[in-house]
């Protein structure tokens, strides 16, 4: 991860226009590709950032270009850099899901016929190189359908799948890849990014899926 402080403007073009004028800002580019600009009074959230994949390109006279596979740009000049560092993170294990995530995951597996009738379960937890994918599974028409489950649904979640989607539709054997974003409370913002990116939302009923009659057999 490169961590950079610098006083700076930013300027992205695409569907939309935005102009960030001059200030003193985090920007951090990791090694996914991704890069996002931070303020130190927005929390964890970025003011703007591009999603991988993307491109960066340095110019000499200190202005960044960011653009993504559908020709969109972040445009970041540079006045004055404070801070300029590399890290190596490694490997990141992943985040530990809560009990009720854990079961939902497990609840939804089991039932993926909630999702709609003659969906099959693939595998959950299905391996990737970033992270497994909580659910893998294949709608009526075949098609292969990744399920990213949260608790509370909101935009770094629709985040983390737009990733895992990237991945494995460039995986012959399982593209097309369609992306479903599961969880009992989805925000609303979370809901316009995931239907901008094509990706179905759900909302999970919890006590409904645990009241679901289990008719099937079981050796304990």
């Amino acid at each position: 991860m490169r961590l950079v402080i610098a006083r700076c403007s930013v300027d992205y073009a695409g569907r939309l226009t935005a102009h960030l004028p001059s200030a003193p800002r985090l920007i951090l580019v990791k090694a996914d590709g991704s890069v996002s600009i931070h303020a130190d009074d927005r929390a964890y959230k970025p003011l703007n950032w591009m999603s991988p994949p993307c491109t960066l390109k340095e110019s000499d006279d200190d202005v960044w270009t960011v653009v993504n596979k559908a020709g969109e740009k972040l445009i970041i000049s540079m006045e004055e850099v404070l801070h300029d560092s590399s890290h190596e993170l490694g490997v990141d294990p992943g985040l530990i899901k809560d009990g009720v995530e854990a079961h939902l995951q497990e609840l939804l597996a089991d039932r993926i016929e909630t999702l709609g009738d003659g969906w099959t379960l693939i595998r959950r937890e299905y391996p990737t190189a970033i992270g497994p994918v909580d659910i893998l599974c294949r709608d009526a028409d075949g098609t292969t359908v990744a399920v990213e489950i949260k608790r509370r649904g909101e935009i770094d979640g629709v985040e983390q799948l737009t990733r895992y989607l990237e991945l494995l539709n460039r995986d012959p054997r399982l593209a097309p890849v369609k992306g479903i974003f599961a969880a009992q409370e989805i925000k609303p913002q979370a809901r316009v990014l995931a239907t901008d990116r094509g990706i179905g939302c759900v909302t999970l009923d919890y006590d409904a899926l645990r009241g679901i009659e289990d008719d099937k057999l079981r050796l304990f």
